[in-house]
């Protein structure tokens, strides 16, 4: 299902598909950015349906939902952003109560859905979901404990979906036999998913050697002080720039691609990697934090070359696994139980997705597109038809 809605208001637009429901539940965020399309909305809706199979365990208590996204044409910085998403989400709202559970994406936080959320009438952005619940008061009560957990003033939800992008760079260097110390890696966007994969990445011993933010690219061939750059970021992922050390250097926005790392993180938007930019990449990984942040025309080329892209669908499936493990009962509202848990997970879809590809000839990308289609049939024997 596609539709798009015109706000009568400001005349703005707003998306949503669903591209598959199971047990008539979809799952996927709401992003808000200009220039949002509803083509755009649909390869995340699509891409959403694969990352729910991919974790499908059948002794988890995590039940599969269908995909699902939804959209929004703002900057979330105009001030007229909040009111719009507040009647969006009110036009959404029949959706959203019974076949749509959303959430933040690019441009929004949780916190903001949440609160546009109750303006708009709404008991919870993941209200569809509470009918597959076995007990709905011990789930959401288990869930709203987590999102309270911090970690270094952090917020849990923040930090887990970077834990997962992190652990997927980490596998692959495993895999090849490349040690962490020394790997250089540059990160487009320091937003939720970019810096939280900043930030476990220096932990683990890699070198963070460039960032980019909508100003421009900061990089130190040295290695960046991620944890200051965090500190000093506004809720957009802009880095304030009296934060820097004399040794950073600022450069044009798209440094980044060419910043002599082993490891390039696009966590920011859509469509960053195309077909020419794509030539000045020297790196041996492109780890996709960001939702379809690189063309499929560009993939091609950069596999022709030896460039690995490690793909959305399975790299930032994190968050969005770890809203359901906790809120079905997998795991408990804590930090560490919860980054053992996505690290496992994480660990072994990549390791999956890498072994397919070596044994298909394939690129990853197709590789989890193999998976996934395997996978879909069983879900649908136990859980009934997707439709």
């Amino acid at each position: 299902m596609s539709l798009t809605w015109t706000d009568h208001v400001t005349g703005r637009q707003g998306h949503l598909v669903v591209d598959r429901l199971v047990r008539g539940v979809s799952s996927g965020g709401l992003r808000m950015r200009e220039g949002c399309t509803q083509a755009e909305v649909a390869g995340l809706a699509r891409g959403m349906t694969m990352k729910e199979a991919l974790h499908y365990n059948p002794e988890g208590r995590y039940i599969p939902l269908g995909g699902a996204k939804g959209g929004i044409d703002c900057d979330p910085r105009d001030p007229e952003a909040y009111g719009l998403l507040v009647r969006y989400l009110r036009a959404m709202r029949p959706y959203i109560e019974n076949h749509w559970a959303t959430g933040e994406d690019l441009g929004l936080t949780q916190d903001l859905v949440d609160r546009a959320a109750t303006e708009a009438g709404l008991v919870s952005s993941i209200q569809a979901v509470y009918p597959l619940l076995d007990d709905e008061e011990a789930a959401r009560r288990r869930l709203a404990d987590a999102f309270a957990v911090e970690v270094d003033g952090i917020g849990l939800d923040e930090l887990v979906g970077g834990c997962g992008v992190a652990e997927s760079v980490l596998a692959a260097l495993d895999r090849a036999g490349v040690a962490y110390a020394g790997t250089r890696v540059a990160v487009q966007g320091l937003g939720t998913m970019g810096g939280a994969t900043a930030r476990f990445l220096t932990r683990a011993g890699l070198r963070v050697v460039a960032v980019a933010d909508v100003k421009g690219t900061i990089a130190n061939a040295e290695g960046l002080d991620i944890d200051a750059l965090l500190a000093a970021r506004d809720t957009y992922g802009t880095v304030d720039r009296s934060a820097l050390r004399p040794a950073d250097r600022e450069l044009p926005g798209d440094a980044w691609l060419s910043a002599g790392a082993e490891v390039l993180v696009p966590a920011a938007v859509s469509y960053a990697v195309d077909i020419v930019n794509q030539e000045r990449i020297t790196a041996r990984w492109i780890v996709e934090a960001a939702n379809m942040p690189v063309l499929p025309e560009a993939e091609e080329l950069l596999a022709a070359r030896g460039v690995t892209v490690l793909p959305d669908v399975v790299v930032n499936s994190g968050t969005n696994a770890w809203w359901w493990w906790t809120l079905f009962g997998d795991i408990g509202a804590d930090a560490e139980e919860a980054f053992a848990y996505t690290r496992r997970s994480m660990r072994a879809l990549i390791e999956q997705t890498l072994a397919r590809a070596e044994t298909d000839g394939s690129t990853p990308r197709a590789a989890a597109h193999a998976i996934v289609a395997e996978r879909l049939p069983e879900i649908a024997n136990r859980f009934g038809r997707y439709r």
